[in-house]
């Protein structure tokens, strides 16, 4: 995907779903410069129904974690299958998706790098390759950059910029060794973006 597609999602959304990486983090990021939706009613707002409501809270969680929709109705019935909140349930399997894990290391500047590296074969946990990025990381897992793939100009690049991307606080990182590990699950409080999972569990019980 070029920069104007990608960059018209995060203006359809109204938010940032940094899915250009390193650029969302500049004065170049297209919600900044104009955060109204793309396209010629873009600047007119725009009242929608609650189904409406509801399916953009879908696209836009889809959008940010890079998710297709057959991809999303699985995960969204797993959250279901598993005991607790299904909402909370559905962000959690989301947030643990080794291509998530990465991104969220710093190891890829978005999640759309880190889904290439993953099936790239650049990745390890626990010491064993996975080349499958919705591979779901458990609690103590530790995760790593093969030792020959840490001279690859785009992960040096990345890991480099990671602070200022921010380290999420059930991860730990050791950027010298290109180790990372998720030393605890993802409270729902700690996951700052703005969803309303509950919309997207409206939309699927009806």
């Amino acid at each position: 995907m070029g920069h104007p597609s990608v960059c018209r999602l995060c203006r359809r959304e109204g938010l940032k779903l940094f899915l250009k990486g390193d650029r969302c983090f500049t004065d170049k990021c297209a919600v900044e410069r104009r955060t109204y939706a793309p396209g010629q009613h873009g600047q007119a707002s725009k009242k929608l129904s609650d189904y409406g409501l509801q399916l953009r809270e879908k696209q836009k969680v889809k959008h940010l974690y890079g998710i297709r929709e057959k991809q999303f109705r699985k995960i969204f019935a797993e959250a279901e299958r598993k005991r607790g909140i299904t909402g909370e349930n559905l962000l959690l399997l989301l947030e643990t998706r080794l291509d998530n894990i990465i991104y969220r290391l710093g190891f890829a500047r978005s999640r759309e790098e880190g889904r290439r590296m993953v099936k790239h074969g650049h990745i390890l946990v626990n010491g064993a390759c996975v080349n499958i990025p919705s591979y779901l990381v458990s609690q103590g897992d530790r995760v790593e950059i093969k030792e020959k793939s840490r001279r690859v100009p785009a992960i040096v690049e990345a890991v480099e910029g990671a602070e200022r991307r921010g380290l999420s606080v059930w991860l730990k990182l050791d950027k010298e060794k290109f180790l990372g590990e998720l030393v605890a699950l993802p409270r729902r409080e700690q996951l700052t973006l703005p969803i309303q999972e509950q919309l997207i569990v409206e939309l699927y019980s009806k």
